[in-house]
Order: structure tokens, then sequence, then C-alpha cells
């Protein structure tokens, strides 16, 4: 039972996160929906130099640009050593794609959520998330990872994955 209290926890924290998150969001204004119907498709998605480099994709003017999908769900990773689950590693993550590509990516939500959780299983068990998880390198690593995952389901409209939300529990 001492084992399955925490994974308890993190699915009701989460399930509670997600209805606060939906019942607190702030409705659309007139001048958001405006931009987004405005935004234009001319933007080069194609270039991915590292983690956290990738290209102007807005226009000189500021208009248009790329959009942000969030991933309905956190990530549950479990953190093993000595035989036992460590901690847990709570994320959240969202995929920056062209604009217009909002709908691909929930159409192949599955699929990414599959390959993402094979990529931070793999962090995981390499000692990704001990210590101090959060330095510069190991997520850059991680971002680099999971957007390399990402490309491989998705093709080119990813243009980056966003680590949105980070939280370790130790037991």
């Amino acid at each position: 039972m001492k084992k399955l209290l925490p994974i308890l926890l993190a699915v009701i924290g989460t399930a509670a996160g997600i209805g606060a998150g939906l019942f607190l969001a702030p409705a659309p204004t007139a001048h958001d929906t405006a931009e987004t119907a405005s935004a234009g498709d001319g933007h080069d998605t194609s270039a991915h130099d590292g983690a956290g480099d990738h290209s102007d994709a807005d226009d000189e003017d500021g208009e248009g640009g790329n959009e942000y999908v969030r991933l309905s769900n956190q990530f549950v990773v479990p953190v093993v050593g000595n035989d036992r689950v460590e901690s847990l590693v709570v994320l959240s993550l969202s995929l920056e794609v062209g604009p217009g590509d909002t709908e691909a990516v929930f159409a192949q939500e599955p699929k990414l959520r599959d390959v993402f959780l094979r990529v931070l299983f793999d962090h995981a068990n390499i000692g990704g998330f001990a210590g101090n998880f959060t330095e510069q390198h190991r997520m850059d690593r991680l971002r680099r990872a999971l957007w390399e995952a990402a490309r491989n389901v998705m093709g080119k409209i990813v243009v980056d994955v966003l680590i949105t939300e980070i939280a370790r529990q130790d037991s």
C-alpha cells in the first residue's frame, strides 16, 4: 500500500491540476481570435540546430507565428534505484508546431505519448533525473531527445518540444 500511495497522489494531483487549468483558463478575446485567423503559412519550420535553438518563425511585422499544443495529460516517470521506486518525476509537455498543425498533433497524440514515455524512461534509467536533474545540459539533452522522437512521429511540422512543468517527488 505504501508503494501505491505516491502514484495515487500523483494521479489525483494531476487530475486536480488539469481540472483547475480548464476551469480557470481565460476565454479567448476578439483580438486573439482575429490574430489566429490572420496567421500566415509562409514559415520555414525545417531548421532545428539543437535543443532550444530554432529558426525565427515570426513574420517581421509580428503577425502569424507558430502554435503551441499542450499535450492533454502529464507524464509520470518512476525513478528506480536499489530495486525500488525512489522517486516520481511528473512532466508536462507542449509542442511548437507550424500554423494550422494543431489538429495533426491531437490526431497523433497516443503515438507521441508512447515515444515520449520511451524517451523519458530511458532518460530516467541513465540517471537523468538523479541529483540536480534541472541542470541546463541535462535538460537540453532531454529536450533534444524528445524533439527527435516527435520528429520521427510527426515529421517537420514539429518545431520544438517544450517542458512546461517538471517536478520530482522523492519517496
